[in-house]
């Protein structure tokens, strides 16, 4: 599994916190983590919490990665902007219980995490404990396990109306104000990192196109 981590400019300070407490259990599963910014409060590229949606959107439409963490000081406005995208499932999640349940429960593809709420001391093994509640298991065996069987209908039929929900995301992005879009997009390491990954040659060419 690849996994992103995206931060906007409110909690970007917290990147290498976060990064770390990642990693520590990514290297453990042995999946990968792609660090997509933004790194400091300073960075020339600043992401907004509606911009985090469009990169993770991008990311995951693409198979540049497989699943997104993500957050703002609430986790509550990168929530509503990544599941503003097709393809995009996102779960706000808090604590580790959080965690569990909405890998097991709503198989989803992408987290957002209150990063200013209550991150004081032991706020590096809040994030530890949810990452490791996140990826314990594999995503959709449904809690309790009883529930297995309606739980995994109901994401079936999440999956089908937001196919009717929502249009292409190429057309979204193309009406979408081109310069939100390139902000998105102008990550220190995107272009190492994206071009490498995704595996959908037309949003790759697309994102060229925006990107000029």
């Amino acid at each position: 599994m690849r996994i992103a981590l995206i931060n906007e400019n409110s909690q970007a300070a917290k990147n290498s916190i976060i990064f770390n407490a990642l990693k520590k259990v990514a290297d453990a599963h042995g999946f990968e983590v792609k660090n997509y910014g933004m790194y400091s409060a300073e960075d020339e590229a600043q992401l907004t919490y509606v911009q985090n949606g469009i990169l993770a959107a991008v990311l995951l439409n693409s198979g540049a990665v497989d699943y997104v963490i993500t957050g703002c000081g609430t986790g509550e406005g990168a929530m509503l902007a990544l599941n503003s995208f097709p393809g995009v499932i996102c779960g706000h999640v808090a604590n580790p219980l959080d965690a569990y349940t909405f890998s097991q429960i709503n198989d989803g593809n992408a987290i957002s995490i209150p990063f200013a709420l209550g991150f004081g001391w032991g706020g590096d093994l809040n994030l530890e404990y949810i990452f490791e509640k996140l990826f314990c298991e594999p995503s959709g065996g449904g809690y309790p396990k009883e529930r297995v069987v309606p739980e995994q209908r109901n994401k079936k039929i999440l999956d089908g109306v937001r196919e009717v929900a929502f249009k292409d995301l190429a057309t979204i992005l193309k009406g979408l104000d081109r310069d939100l879009v390139k902000g998105a997009l102008a990550g220190e390491h995107f272009d190492e990192y994206f071009f490498a990954d995704a595996k959908d040659e037309g949003l790759k060419a697309l994102v060229k196109e925006l990107k000029a």
